[in-house]
């Protein structure tokens, strides 16, 4: 899978087509049950499927305001079959298409709280964490014109948590992969804002905190490129609190893993070289 997720077709993948076809096949079982009744909607399970097929053409077309409606039905008309898991999942996907995040994130939730047998469930944690990954991972980039105070790492926290409950549970998910690459990036991304805020508290002579934070870069995301200027304002910030034996050792780590730091010779001009350090995606 491309690491920039294809979004449009993201919810045609979850329970398999065999799994849906055997659903399917019940229901018609269901209708050919009611003899010659000519009404459908007699039977729930009929009415359901008339939902779903509905609800999906309106999600391929876009619709997704009109499906959120018609599958927000099924559950109550085909509750506890396939089909109900089905139309849970799509309902989270077409509510997060709407930008409705916290219905869509809630609706998954308790689609795993539900049903943590589905075969969807791989699928469910990956979907919550695409959603969470795609509302906050953009902050780097917007990092500049947005104010200290606003921002917040709880998205990206929880994105990486659903991707590690899935290739934690399902290490062979056909999702796996994409959400190993999507952790690295979330990884990156959450040293790159603490950092970020070091920097922040470095500039404006708040040296203790300054350490801080670049303490919680060096010592969680060591394999993180942010490591490297978090530890060059651990140096910096040592120094301007007269700690220098601090100040020596750090240097010393500085250099042992990042031997041609530019940090050491340029400062804080080093970051503005060439590509930005946390535009991994």
């Amino acid at each position: 899978m491309d690491r920039a997720i294809e979004t449009d077709t993201v919810w045609k993948t979850r329970i398999s087509p065999a799994v849906r076809k055997a659903s399917i096949v019940a229901l018609v079982a269901l209708l050919a049950a009611c003899g010659s009744t000519p009404d459908p909607t007699i039977t729930p399970a009929a009415q359901a499927e008339r939902l779903y097929r509905e609800a999906r053409d309106d999600m391929e077309a876009g619709a997704f305001d009109r499906a959120i409606q018609l599958l927000g039905r099924i559950e109550g008309l085909a509750a506890g079959s396939l089909l109900a898991q089905q139309a849970l999942l799509d309902l989270a996907y077409a509510n997060w298409r709407s930008g409705e995040k916290a219905t869509a994130l809630s609706t998954i939730d308790r689609f795993i709280k539900l049903n943590p047998s589905s075969p969807a469930l791989d699928y469910a944690f990956y979907l919550k964490g695409v959603i969470n990954f795609n509302d906050d991972l953009g902050l780097i980039g917007r990092i500049a014109s947005q104010d200290i105070s606003e921002r917040d790492q709880r998205a990206a926290r929880d994105a990486w948590q659903a991707f590690k409950q899935l290739i934690d549970q399902f290490p062979q998910s056909r999702y796996a992969a994409d959400s190993r690459l999507r952790m690295n990036h979330i990884l990156h991304t959450l040293a790159a804002h603490e950092v970020h805020v070091a920097r922040y508290y470095f500039r404006r002579g708040a040296y203790l905190a300054a350490v801080n934070r670049a303490q919680v870069a060096v010592t969680e995301y060591q394999q993180a490129p942010a490591a490297e200027e978090a530890l060059f304002i651990l140096m910096q910030s040592y120094e301007k609190l007269q700690m220098t034996s601090l100040r020596d050792a750090t240097e010393r780590v500085l250099k042992q893993n990042f031997p041609n730091s530019e940090f050491l010779s340029r400062g804080f001009l080093a970051r503005e070289s060439g590509k930005a350090w946390w535009k991994l995606w």
